[in-house]
């Protein structure tokens, strides 16, 4: 059974994805960036724009059903990667005692100049 979550983001339908996807025991999060109602968040602030960024994915992992104890995986893009520490600090609020497995990488750039990071996850469920 598939459960789409949506973030009621104008361009899902335009480009076809969902913020979760929920198959079984298994949630994936779309690539999340700090956007909330068209404006971006946090915009120079690499630290507050992956606080924001968490917090939508744990808001959509809870809506799927599952809880931030669950990720298993985090996947975080930086335009900057001399703002690891920032990232890395920020992501440590919600992982510290969690632990997932993490990739950082830097990319050219995201979809947004403004936007500096952009955070996927996977979470798996316990039986």
């Amino acid at each position: 059974m598939r459960k789409n979550i949506s973030s009621g983001a104008p361009w899902e339908d335009v480009v076809g994805y969902s913020r979760a996807v929920r198959v079984g025991n298994h949630i994936e999060v779309a690539g999340t960036t700090a956007v909330e109602n068209g404006q971006n968040i946090g915009v120079g602030d690499a630290y507050a724009q992956t606080i924001f960024i968490l917090e939508k994915i744990k808001k959509a992992i809870v809506e799927a059903g599952g809880q931030l104890e669950d990720v298993v995986r985090t996947r975080i893009f930086v335009t900057d990667i001399s703002q690891w520490e920032d990232v890395g600090r920020a992501h440590g609020a919600f992982f510290k005692n969690i632990k997932p497995a993490a990739t950082m990488v830097e990319v050219s750039r995201l979809i947004d100049d403004e936007l500096l990071v952009e955070i996927e996850a996977t979470a798996i469920l316990s039986d």
